[in-house]
């Protein structure tokens, strides 16, 4: 047989009030309780840890030696139970927060300062990836909870709507449509596209819209960044600043939060969610 907790609790109790009777009374036990665990709990470490003197106990060397081990762990225990518990604890841990390119890269930045200021025991660790590794990370629990561009495609995942956001056609100050700063269908047929990689969220979005006009894109370079596909378009017309092109297409998006369907949501989760719901 192992040494219990409750053994060490009794323990501890014992060395503390010296009385089999006060240690019972403490912890709610009969003395009958509190004098089997000790028999047991000497029997198991192969002798006595307490002399006898009248109706009082006092430790001996090898239960003075035990006294400092039996706390360390009693206290650890404690500890433990104190961080974990949901009802009464503040939110604290790590957080790992998965977020598809344009949410993860200029959203949520501005989110991390006031959720360390808010919560100082917490972390939210950031990962960014397209949309199709968010929602997998999410679902496989390798994150929290995720934020995407775009609908869900997982029917194992819950998601909830966060915001609203808006998708624009760019392009350089060179670019024939820079004039104009306007392209119809025809023109957005003959184009030559940048494009986030397959499995965006951004992507994905853009194709539905052009779709619904009937046009299937040409898709002349691939890149895997927001970012990366601003530089590419300035790079390739002389270095200038991006022009935003009106298009006959509709681009609006919903970002949507994704958490698994059936998961625990800890006091962290929810104060998390709590500051994307304030900052929706």
């Amino acid at each position: 047989m192992a040494v219990t907790l409750r053994q060490l609790e009794i323990f501890e109790g014992v060395a503390a009030s010296q009385h089999v009777t006060r240690t019972a009374e403490k912890l709610f036990l009969t003395q009958s309780a509190v004098s089997m665990a000790i028999a047991e709990l000497e029997k198991f470490l192969g002798g006595p840890l307490f002399e006898r003197r009248g109706r009082r106990l006092l430790l001996n060397d090898r239960g003075r030696l035990l006294l400092p081990e039996a706390k360390e762990v009693l206290g650890r225990v404690r500890t433990m139970e104190q961080v974990l518990n949901e009802a009464t604890r503040e939110p604290a841990g790590e957080l790992r927060v998965g977020a598809s390119t344009t949410i993860g890269n200029y959203m949520l930045p501005s989110l991390a300062g006031e959720f360390a200021r808010l919560y100082r025991r917490a972390r939210a660790l950031l990962i960014v990836g397209n949309t199709q590794q968010i929602e997998t990370a999410v679902e496989e629990g390798d994150l929290d909870l995720g934020l995407i561009e775009g609908p869900c495609h997982l029917a194992s995942l819950s998601s909830a709507f966060w915001r609203h956001d808006e998708l624009v056609v760019i392009v350089g100050p060179h670019h024939p449509w820079a004039t104009e700063r306007a392209a119809s269908l025809e023109m957005l047929a003959a184009a030559l596209w940048v494009m986030r990689e397959k499995g965006s969220g951004t992507r994905e979005v853009f194709e539905s819209a052009m779709a619904s006009k009937g046009i299937t894109i040409t898709v002349s370079l691939e890149l895997g960044h927001t970012e990366a596909i601003k530089k590419a378009v300035e790079a390739g017309l002389d270095n200038g600043w991006l022009i935003e092109i009106e298009a006959p297409l509709d681009l609006r998006r919903n970002l949507i939060i994704l958490t698994r369907k059936h998961g625990f949501r800890t006091k962290l989760l929810e104060a998390y969610l709590s500051l994307l719901r304030e900052n929706s």
